[in-house]
C-alpha cells in the first residue's frame, strides 16, 4: 500500500502570468505558499478475487475493469498509462473542499503521480512530477489552468517559481528569518466562502482576454518582486496587505467571472472590520479567501464573517510526500 500527501498552495501575486499563452511571450511569475492542509492518495495492488479490475474511491466509488471505463477524466487519463495485469485500488481524500481557489486539482494530480510511481518502485523527483501534472492537465486533459499550481505542489514551501517562454521553471526559495516568515503568518487569515466553481472555464475568460488587458499582466507580475522586497526587508508588513489590495482589484479587472457581488460584499465587509487587503483565490468565482489583517483586529473580522468557516493554518515545506510505504 502506498500514500501520498501533497499540500494545498496559497497564491499571493503573479497569478494569471503562468498560463502558456501569456508564459510563451512574456514569461511570468509567482509568489506562492504551501500550507498544512493537504490531498492524500492511498492506492495498492487489487488482489484477483472481485469481478472489476479497477476500484476508484472518491465523492463517488467506481468498479470498473478497464481504465477508459473510468469517469473520472484525471484518473482515466493517468491510469490508461498505468495499466497492467494486476488490479489496483486507489482511494482520495482531502483536508478541504476540492475546486476552491487552492490548487487542489494539480495537488491531486501530482499526488497520484506520485502514489503510481512509488507503487511501480519509482522515486519521483519534485521536477518530474510538476513537469507530468502540468502536460497532464493542459496538454492531455486540456484543461485551461496555468503552471503554478503543479509546481507549488509538488516543491512545497514559499516561493518565487519563474516560468521561462521556453516552457522551463525555476523554483526559487524567498529565504526570511524565522521570526519574520512567523510574523508575515500571523497576519494571514482564511475563510471558505461556501462557493465553489469549474476554475478552466473561469480561466478561460481570462486567458481570452489577455491580449486586452497586457498592461494589467505586466503590473501583476511586477508585484511578485514588490512582494518579495516587503517580506525581504524590514518594510512595515502592512505594506503587504495593501499590495494584496491592489493585486485583487487589477485581479477582479481581468474578467467580470473572477467574482460577484455576494463575495465583493464578504470582501467589503471584511476591509470594513480590519483587513488590510486580501484576495480570492485561485481563478476567481468563489472558494477560499485570504485577508491580510493585523492580529490586534482579526476577532473583529472573524466575528464580522461569522457565516463563513474560517481555517487556521500554517506554512509548509515539505511539499509532496509519500507518508506510507509497504509493498
Amino acid at each position: 500500500m502506498i500514500i501520498s500527501r501533497t499540500p494545498f498552495r496559497i497564491s499571493f501575486f503573479g497569478g494569471g502570468t503562468d498560463y502558456p499563452t501569456w508564459v510563451e511571450k512574456h514569461g511570468g511569475a509567482v509568489l506562492s505558499t504551501t500550507f498544512d492542509k493537504y490531498n492524500y492518495i492511498t492506492c495498492r495492488w487489487l488482489p484477483p478475487f472481485f469481478d472489476h479490475k479497477y476500484r476508484i474511491a472518491y465523492s463517488r466509488l467506481e468498479r470498473v475493469l478497464n481504465p477508459l471505463e473510468i469517469e473520472h477524466p484525471a484518473i482515466r487519463a493517468v491510469l490508461n498509462n498505468y495499466e497492467s495485469e494486476l488490479g489496483m485500488e486507489i482511494h482520495c481524500d482531502d483536508d478541504l473542499p476540492s475546486r476552491s481557489g487552492l490548487g487542489s486539482s494539480s495537488s491531486f494530480m501530482v499526488g497520484l503521480l506520485h502514489a503510481l510511481e512509488a507503487l511501480n518502485g519509482r522515486r519521483a523527483s519534485p521536477k518530474w512530477l510538476a513537469r507530468e501534472a502540468i502536460r497532464y492537465e493542459q496538454s492531455v486533459l486540456g484543461d485551461n489552468v496555468g503552471s503554478q499550481d503543479q509546481v507549488a505542489a509538488a516543491f512545497g514551501g514559499l516561493n518565487i517559481i519563474h516560468f521561462r517562454p521556453d516552457g522551463n521553471f525555476k523554483v526559487e526559495p524567498l529565504i526570511l528569518s524565522q521570526e519574520r516568515k512567523r510574523d508575515f503568518g500571523r497576519y494571514l487569515m482564511l475563510f471558505f466562502t461556501g462557493f465553489s466553481r469549474i476554475a478552466s472555464e473561469i480561466a478561460k475568460s481570462q486567458i481570452d482576454n489577455m491580449d486586452q488587458k497586457e498592461r494589467t499582466l505586466h503590473s501583476m507580475r511586477g508585484m511578485v518582486d514588490e512582494g518579495v522586497e516587503i517580506l525581504s526587508s524590514e518594510a512595515d508588513l502592512r505594506t503587504f496587505g495593501e499590495l494584496l489590495h491592489d493585486a485583487w482589484v487589477k485581479k477582479r479587472s481581468l474578467s467580470d467571472k473572477i467574482s460577484m457581488e455576494s463575495l465583493d460584499a464578504i470582501y467589503d465587509q471584511a476591509r470594513k472590520h480590519g483587513a488590510i487587503g486580501g484576495k480570492l483565490l485561485g481563478a476567481g468565482g468563489g472558494g477560499f479567501m485570504l485577508f491580510f489583517v493585523e492580529p490586534d483586529k482579526q476577532e473583529s473580522v472573524r466575528q464580522a464573517l461569522a457565516n463563513l468557516i474560517y481555517v487556521p493554518f500554517k506554512f509548509e515545506s515539505d511539499g509532496a510526500q509519500i507518508v506510507y510505504y509497504r509493498v
